[in-house]
C-alpha cells in the first residue's frame, strides 16, 4: 500500500508521496511512486502512483517510451486535460492487458494524481481511477488523495483551503503522512515532497524526506505534543 497526496492552491501544486509497497515483519519494499515530466519553460507534469505495483510500473514505463513518438504522449498534449486523459488511457490499456493474461483473481487496480501546468494555461490537477475517467480539483475541491487515505484526511479537511500558502501546504501534506505512518506500517519512509510554483515550469523544489531528517521528526513530535495539549484543555463531558 502506499499514500499520496496532492493539492492545487491559489499560488501553485504541492505533492507528497511515501515509497513503500509491501510491509510485514521481514518484508518491506521500498518504490518511488512521484513521477516527473518536463520540458524546461514549456511543461511540467508530475504523477503520483498508488495501487497494483506492476501497473503502475508498467503505466509509468509507457508514458516514458512514448514521449516523442507518434502516439498520444505527454509532450505532444496540448492542455493538461489531454495529459490526463492520456495517463487515464495508458492506464485502461495496461490493465486490459495484463488482466486478460492472468490465470487467478488479481487485483490489477491503480490510482493516479496527475497535475501540473502547460505553457498558455493555468496549474491543474487531476485523479484518475483504475477505470481510466478522471475529476479535476476545484477552489472547492482543492487536494486529492490516493492509496491509504482516511488516516490522513482530517488534517487535511481542517486545514487546506484553495489560499493557503504552499510552505504551509507542504507542512500539512507533511504531518498528514505522519499520522498516516504512525497508523499504517503499509506506509513509511521515505518520502517525496514537491512543491510547484505556477508559472515557474521549476520541478527543482523537490525533497527526499529520510528517518535522518530532523525537520521531519520535529514537526510530527510537535503535532503530537499539541494534539495531547488541546486534549488536555477539552472541556469535561457530565456522564451522569
Amino acid at each position: 500500500m502506499t499514500y499520496c497526496v496532492a493539492m492545487s492552491l491559489e499560488k501553485g501544486l504541492v505533492f507528497a508521496a511515501d515509497s513503500r509497497t509491501n510491509a510485514g515483519v521481514d518484508q518491506i519494499a521500498t518504490f518511488r511512486k512521484l513521477h516527473k515530466f518536463m520540458i524546461d519553460g514549456e511543461r511540467s507534469i508530475v504523477i503520483l502512483s498508488a495501487g497494483n505495483l506492476a501497473t503502475t510500473q508498467s503505466v509509468i514505463s509507457l508514458l516514458n517510451m512514448r514521449l516523442n513518438s507518434d502516439q498520444p504522449n505527454l509532450f505532444g498534449a496540448r492542455s493538461m486535460y489531454e495529459v490526463a486523459t492520456i495517463v487515464g488511457s495508458t492506464c485502461r490499456e495496461v490493465i486490459r492487458r495484463d488482466a486478460g493474461q492472468s490465470q487467478g483473481n488479481v487485483d490489477f487496480g491503480s490510482s493516479f494524481i496527475v497535475g501540473g501546468q502547460l505553457h498558455g494555461e493555468r496549474h491543474r490537477l487531476f485523479q484518475i481511477y483504475p477505470e481510466g475517467n478522471f475529476i479535476e480539483s476545484t477552489p472547492d475541491t482543492p487536494y486529492f488523495q490516493i492509496g491509504e487515505i482516511k488516516y490522513g484526511k482530517p488534517i487535511l479537511d481542517r486545514v487546506v483551503d484553495y489560499q493557503l500558502p504552499l510552505k504551509d501546504a507542504a507542512k500539512c501534506a507533511l504531518i498528514s503522512l505522519d499520522s498516516t505512518i504512525r497508523s499504517n506500517l503499509s506506509v513509511g519512509l521515505p518520502l517525496d515532497v514537491l512543491i510547484y510554483k505556477s508559472g515557474s515550469f521549476d520541478l527543482s523544489n523537490h525533497h527526499d524526506v529520510t528517518n535522518e531528517d530532523s525537520n521531519f521528526r520535529a514537526l510530527g513530535e510537535a503535532w503530537s505534543q499539541g494534539l495531547r495539549e488541546a486534549f488536555a484543555q477539552l472541556p469535561d463531558v457530565e456522564w451522569e
